[in-house]
């Protein structure tokens, strides 16, 4: 998971700078979370799905498929 968020930061062009700025946290907490020496709330890990256009379960590593889920409205 932590290998990931890093992937993802660096193929979007961010630092973890920017991409707390963006999380509302701070630098070194975002640090935590992306080197696993912190659990990542829930929230966040949604944030960062939508911030990267990708899945919760991209991220965790629970799929290797980079898409995000398509919702379907009855």
């Amino acid at each position: 998971m932590f290998k990931r968020l890093k992937e993802l930061r660096k193929k979007n062009n961010l630092t973890q700078k920017d991409i707390s700025k963006k999380l509302k946290i701070s630098q070194s907490l975002y640090s935590y979370y992306e080197t696993g020496k912190k659990n990542i709330p829930i929230g966040i890990l949604s944030k960062l799905a939508k911030e990267y256009n990708t899945s919760i379960d991209y991220i965790v590593g629970d799929t290797d498929k980079i898409e995000p889920h398509i919702l379907f409205k009855a």
